[in-house]
């Protein structure tokens, strides 16, 4: 749409616009050239890319059900952001249906939901998303308050870039001033944000390739372990191990083996199974959360 609506565009200008890399952009390119779109490229000062004069897209290529779906991708981005932006697109959108199809759009939208927010902090991870797009699209720099996993806190100044949901969560990525380096912020430890007036300079990272690195960095040391579960824990065992890596016994019993860092987090989630779990290998694992589960056990005597 904006090559139609633009004479000429370069390819750094499209990837500025689009926050993606170079390679993107030209891999995209020729994508739409094999789709019959006829892109003609010009090099020098003046050089991008633009379509030919005689292309022109139909106005009738989105059709009902493409509109339903945007209209269902916003809303589900809608329910966790306050964008009045997005308010004005879905009522443009709206706009552009027949009144005697407004039925069928709105039967659609009772099929399927996106919901992006989480079961608790609702506003108060609302408030933070919508700082935080603000200090990205402006780059402002943000001091953050910062939890690590074991509840220590610390301030950063951070350079924003963008925002990504994550496994159900929401992450911030970010320059660090203090790691000198792109990290990524969980935003529920995040327990306190002061927007600054600072303006930093347009760093070269883009949010497209720090996503596509995402765990590439993850240094952490790994453990396999073997895991034999009760039968009646087995949806909760598949909905987390996936029935690949789960082997049923001959009583019933379920036995997976997996990898995963060793860290507080492992501890408890084999703890939350309780009874239902005893840890095979390694001996190491299944003394740690033995030794665990006795201390807990000592504080109801």
């Amino acid at each position: 749409m904006l090559l139609l609506s633009r004479k000429r565009v370069g390819a750094q200008e499209l990837a500025e616009r689009f926050e993606v890399s170079l390679r993107t952009i030209y891999r995209d390119i020729e994508a739409i050239n094999a789709a019959d779109i006829p892109i003609a490229s010009f090099a020098g000062v003046d050089g991008g890319y633009e379509i030919m004069d005689e292309y022109r897209i139909e106005r009738q290529i989105v059709t009902l059900d493409d509109l339903s779906s945007l209209v269902t991708a916003l809303k589900g981005m809608q329910s966790t952001l306050q964008d009045g932006q997005m308010d004005h697109l879905l009522a443009k959108i709206s706009a552009l249906i027949a009144k005697n199809e407004q039925h069928r759009m709105e039967e659609a939208g009772e099929q399927l939901i996106i919901g992006l927010s989480p079961w608790t902090r609702v506003e108060a991870d609302k408030d933070k998303l919508a700082e935080l797009r603000l200090a990205a699209r402006n780059r402002n720099v943000v001091w953050l308050t910062y939890s690590n996993p074991e509840g220590d806190m610390g301030e950063r100044a951070v350079e924003p870039i963008g925002l990504a949901w994550k496994g159900s969560a929401w992450y911030l990525y970010a320059y660090c001033r203090l790691r000198k380096d792109c990290r990524t912020f969980k935003l529920s430890r995040i327990r306190k944000l002061r927007v600054d007036m600072e303006v930093f300079p347009r760093r070269k990272e883009r949010l497209e390739d720090l996503d596509a690195r995402w765990g590439q960095r993850d240094t952490r040391s790994y453990i396999t372990m073997v895991l034999c579960f009760h039968p009646r824990v087995r949806v909760r065992v598949e909905e987390f191990f996936g029935p690949e890596q789960m082997t049923v016994e001959e009583d019933g019993s379920l036995l997976v083996r997996s990898e995963f860092p060793e860290d507080n987090w492992l501890y408890g989630m084999l703890l939350s199974y309780g009874p239902d779990l005893r840890v095979l290998e390694p001996k190491s694992l299944a003394d740690e959360i033995s030794g665990q589960a006795s201390r807990v056990a000592e504080l109801y005597k």
